[in-house]
């Protein structure tokens, strides 16, 4: 498939899927624009990706002011933006409702819904006049929490569920000048997305456990374990401009296939 001259803003661009589809964009030709928090995660994707037409943001991609430099950014280097894809998410390390005190329970929904679903909101809205301008469309990240309670607690599943009407709403919202669709992973090693700050969690990542990758390929029908490279291809056929032409209000399922299993806790579902 080929990007060239496409302009694509990534935002949680600098590690796991987010980084694979950024490195994958960039090899097909496009020139990309990267919103990345983590210094250590920029720097790395900058050296990384040295020799070709990337440009770094650092900043909270959940800033509407960050946000709205990105898309400047990416419309200075690129001429336009013609693509935008939302990778940023936190994780709840399978919380339950049951072992939460209601104050916390409201700050932990508060801070993943802000991060996971408001955060992608709020990117389209801002690279909208410029992917309405460009004819273009949106990629946002699901994961297989979207259609299975799995791969998360309630307070991450639940906002995977809304990301979900999110694409299909705004594949309504926006036509017909832009499209809008999804890309839904399955568990995934290599990962680093982080925990709750409301439950103490915001320095733990979600591979901190051992033995995830094993517990991953033993409830898919391929019985593997993807890595973030595994879901870039999705992204870049839903990047194509001729390839995904017709294509819009769409999830592709990246999870190796969900296998029927009977679990006595969340985690072993992870």
């Amino acid at each position: 498939m080929s990007l060239d001259g496409l302009s694509i803003l990534v935002s949680g661009g600098g590690s796991g899927i987010g980084r694979a589809a950024t490195l994958a964009y960039l090899g097909a030709g496009a020139r990309v624009t990267v919103v990345e928090r983590s210094p250590a995660h920029a720097a790395a994707l900058r050296t990384d990706a040295a020799a070709l037409p990337l440009t770094v943001v650092e900043g909270d991609a959940t800033s509407s002011e960050v946000l709205a430099e990105a898309v400047r950014t990416a419309v200075r280097t690129g001429g336009r933006l013609d693509r935008l894809t939302c990778c940023v998410g936190v994780f709840d390390h399978y919380a339950s409702i049951r072992d939460l005190p209601v104050a916390d329970l409201v700050a932990a929904a508060q801070e993943i819904w802000h991060s996971n679903v408001v955060s992608a909101l709020a990117a389209v809205r801002t690279a909208w006049p410029e992917l309405e301008r460009a004819r273009g469309s949106a990629i946002l990240t699901l994961s297989e929490s979207a259609f299975h309670p799995v791969g998360g607690g309630v307070l991450y599943g639940s906002s995977k569920w809304a990301l979900r009407g999110v694409v299909q709403h705004l594949a309504v919202d926006l036509a017909p000048a832009v499209r809008v669709n999804g890309v839904a992973p399955g568990g995934t090693s290599g990962t680093k997305f982080s925990g709750l700050s409301a439950l103490g969690g915001a320095e733990s990542t979600v591979d901190a456990r051992g033995g995830r990758s094993a517990r991953i390929a033993a409830t898919t029908l391929l019985q593997t374990t993807a890595t973030p490279e595994d879901h870039a291809g999705a992204f870049l056929y839903l990047a194509d401009p001729v390839a995904a032409r017709v294509v819009t209000g769409v999830v592709i399922n990246t999870d190796g296939g969900r296998a029927p299993v009977t679990a006595k806790t969340p985690e072993e579902l992870a």
